[in-house]
C-alpha cells in the first residue's frame, strides 16, 4: 500500500484561494472606510451605518469574484447575486455568534475578547463558510464534485 504525501492544493485551487482572499480583503477596506464615514461625518445610526457599508462590501465582494475568480463559472441574472448575499448573512450571523457566546456565554466582555471572537475567530469561520457557499451555491463550476484540494 502506498501513501500520497498530501501537496497542498492545485495551481487552480490556489489561484481561486488567492482570487476570494484579494477579493474579500478590498470588500473588508470597503465595508470599514464606509462604515467609518458613514459614523463619523454623515452622522448616521450604528444600524443603519453597518447595513450600508454591508451592502456596498456584498456588491463590491460579489462584484469582484464574478468578474475575476469565478469569471467562467458566473450565471446570468440576480439569483446569483442574491444567494452570495445570503451566504454572506450566514457569514456575518456566525461572526456575531461568536461575539455572543464568548461576551454573553463566556463571560469575556474586555474590548480585546470582543474583538478577537468577533474580528479574529468569527471572520475565520465566516470566511471558510463564505468560501465553501460562494463557490458551492453561487458560482457552481461543472465538474467540480468534492473537495478544493484536488
Amino acid at each position: 500500500m502506498t501513501t500520497r504525501a498530501w501537496r497542498g492544493p492545485t495551481l487552480p485551487a490556489r489561484r481561486e484561494l488567492i482570487g476570494f482572499a484579494v477579493v474579500g480583503l478590498l470588500a473588508y477596506a470597503v465595508d470599514l472606510a464606509l462604515f467609518t464615514y458613514l459614523r463619523g461625518p454623515a452622522q448616521l445610526a450604528p444600524l443603519t451605518a453597518k447595513s450600508l457599508s454591508f451592502l456596498a462590501a456584498c456588491t463590491v465582494a460579489y462584484a469582484g469574484n464574478a468578474l475575476g475568480t469565478y469569471r467562467t463559472t458566473r450565471a446570468p441574472g440576480l439569483r446569483p447575486y442574491a444567494v452570495f448575499f445570503a451566504v454572506n448573512l450566514a457569514g456575518a450571523a456566525v461572526q456575531l455568534l461568536c461575539l455572543a457566546v464568548s461576551h454573553y456565554g463566556l463571560g469575556l466582555t474586555s474590548q480585546r475578547a470582543d474583538t478577537v471572537s468577533g474580528a479574529v475567530v468569527g471572520m475565520a469561520l465566516a470566511t471558510v463558510l463564505r468560501f465553501w457557499g460562494t463557490r458551492t451555491w453561487v458560482f457552481r463550476a461543472e465538474g467540480r464534485v468534492g473537495s478544493w484540494t484536488g
